[in-house]
């Protein structure tokens, strides 16, 4: 599977394009069959690239506000330093104390203001990186769910090659087992927590 579509290819494809000319309802069935989950694995294929592009967007708006954090820590300190000095100024012998108290007040009410902007951007950061490890699960449950119909062509393909039944029915368990974590994908529902008592959100 890869970011650009779905695409299985191989040596059965002349064995699915024969039977789909071909006056056997057998094949012609199966062809039907793998035309429909080459479809739905398209579809799968698209959404899997869909949601790891929306994770490496989420991950870097909170690479983002993580610097922006940063810099007003830095920023906070820088305050903190001035009003050391300042509170420092006011003891010394001949000093305006007035004026000394006014920067230590001011510088205080600036450190809150900060504070709450670097509190805001730290807090800002965590949940966009919740949201690209839940955007980057989704996108496994896509991938998974695109193999299994992948497998399952592959298996109906062979089908054609040998006639053998137990093939056929285990191709359609295994595509049905993939439109099922499609489903799940979809529903942003993790099938293991689930039966485990539990959903992912």
């Amino acid at each position: 599977m890869s970011g650009h579509g779905f695409h299985v290819h191989g040596p059965h494809d002349h064995a699915v394009e024969h039977a789909a000319h071909s006056d056997d309802k057998f094949a012609g069935n199966i062809a039907v069959t793998t035309a429909i989950l080459a479809t739905v694995g398209a579809l799968f294929g698209y959404q899997g690239g869909a949601t790891q592009n929306e994770a490496a967007m989420f991950k870097n708006n909170a690479a983002i506000d993580k610097t922006q954090a940063a810099n007003s820590w830095a920023f906070y300190q820088s305050k903190s330093s001035k009003q050391n000095l300042a509170e420092l100024a006011m003891i010394l012998p001949g000093a305006d104390t007035e004026k000394y108290k006014a920067e230590v007040a001011r510088y205080k009410t600036e450190k809150e203001e900060i504070k709450k902007d670097a509190e805001k951007a730290e807090a800002s950061s965590a949940e966009w990186n919740k949201k690209s490890d839940a955007a980057m699960h989704t996108h496994h449950q896509w991938a998974l769910a695109t193999t299994a119909v992948q497998i399952a062509i592959s298996l109906a393909a062979i089908t054609l090659l040998t006639h053998r039944k137990w093939l056929l029915y285990t191709s359609y368990a295994v595509a049905a087992a993939g439109i099922v974590l499609g489903i799940c994908a979809g529903a942003h529902v993790d099938p293991l927590a689930f039966l485990g008592g539990g959903a992912h959100h």
